[in-house]
C-alpha cells in the first residue's frame, strides 16, 4: 500500500524558512519521480516543485524559483522542500504527489498534506 506522509509544516514569520519532508512507503520510491502541489484558500492545486528519480534534474513553479530547494534521499525513501524567503502568499496546504506504473497503467498518490502559514 502505497504511502505519502508530509511533515514540517507550521506557522512562520515573513521571510523565515521551512524544511518540509515526506516520508514514502509502499513502491520502490527510488524508480519515481516526485513532486511537491500546494493549494491556497480559494485556489487550486498547483505545481510547486519536481524532481527526477536521481535527483539529477529539478523544476520549479516561477513563483517558488530562487527561494524553494526540491532534494531527496533514496536511502531514506523521503523526499524534502526546504523553503526560504517565505512569503505571506506561500501560505497553503502542501501535498507530496507520485505517479506510479504497474503494468503500463499509471497510478496517482497524494499526501494527506500539511499547513504552511506564513504570517506575522
Amino acid at each position: 500500500q502505497v504511502q505519502l506522509v508530509e511533515s514540517g509544516g507550521g506557522l512562520v514569520q515573513p521571510g523565515g524558512s521551512l524544511t518540509l519532508a515526506c516520508a514514502a512507503s509502499g513502491f520502490t520510491f527510488g524508480n519515481y519521480a516526485m513532486s511537491w502541489y500546494r493549494q491556497a484558500p480559494g485556489k487550486e492545486r498547483a505545481l510547486v516543485a519536481t524532481i527526477t528519480t536521481t535527483g539529477d534534474s529539478t523544476n520549479y513553479a516561477d513563483s517558488v524559483k530562487g527561494r524553494f530547494t526540491i532534494s531527496r534521499d533514496n536511502a531514506k525513501n523521503t523526499v524534502y522542500l526546504q523553503m526560504n524567503s517565505l512569503k505571506p502568499e506561500d501560505t497553503a496546504v502542501y501535498y507530496c504527489y507520485t505517479r506510479t506504473y504497474r503494468f503500463g497503467i499509471p497510478y496517482d498518490y497524494w499526501g494527506q498534506g500539511t499547513q504552511v502559514t506564513v504570517s506575522s
